[in-house]
């Protein structure tokens, strides 16, 4: 496992509906070591902090690996790294094989895994199709956030290690089915909301969804 690359951005403005919103998903990749905190990557903005940012989601991460399947399935050539809004962008860590609770090495610094990323209407805005919202949403592969339990500087090229997985072993990519009405739904929220290190937001989420069951 592998860090890739580190990416930021500033909020922008963009033109949504006939009207502008601000939104920090067109991050960039950034040479040299950037400082990870408790609250995200220093230099990084998250325009949305009722839905992006924070401890529990102060880094996004998606792996190559996804990459290379977005590409062959939309036919595209290959994207740079940041194209999904990610701030690291990362090789090895695919979402069938990363659990919420997971505690990883990265450099210097030390995260958890606290919940899947769910998509917003901005992803369409950067790749330029309303549509990939729920494409994206459905796949398993939508990556996923970090929590900073020791802050330090990150920078490409930086290993990853596992230092500890989570006993309930819940992966990413089975995590989403959580918020996918199907046959395994209740299970999988009954599942995630015994991770201790699940995010506040989704737990609230969750318990919603399972006291409407």
């Amino acid at each position: 496992m592998k860090l890739l690359a580190v990416s930021l951005a500033q909020a922008k403005q963009v033109e949504y509906n006939g009207r502008s919103v601000s939104t920090g998903i067109f991050k960039e990749p950034v040479p040299g070591p950037v400082k990870a905190g408790t609250f995200g990557l220093e230099g990084d903005v998250q325009a949305d902090l009722e839905n992006h940012g924070g401890k529990d989601k102060a880094i996004y991460v998606y792996t190559e690996e996804n990459y290379r399947f977005w590409e062959k399935k939309l036919d595209k050539p290959p994207f740079p790294y940041g194209q999904f809004g990610e701030n690291f962008t990362v090789s090895g860590m695919p979402d069938e094989a990363v659990h919420i609770g997971d505690i990883f090495q990265v450099g210097k610094i030390v995260v958890q895994v606290t919940q899947p990323r769910v998509p917003c209407f901005k992803l369409g805005i950067k790749m330029g199709d309303s549509s990939f919202v729920d494409i994206f949403l459905k796949s398993g592969r939508t990556g996923f956030y970090f929590r900073v339990l020791k802050e330090g500087e990150v920078g490409s090229g930086d290993p990853i290690i596992r230092l500890q997985e989570d006993p309930e072993r819940l992966t990413i990519a089975d995590a989403m089915l959580a918020i996918i009405k199907g046959p395994r739904q209740q299970e999988i929220i009954a599942k995630a909301l015994r991770i201790d290190a699940l995010s506040q937001s989704w737990r609230e989420s969750l318990e919603k969804r399972r006291l409407r069951a």
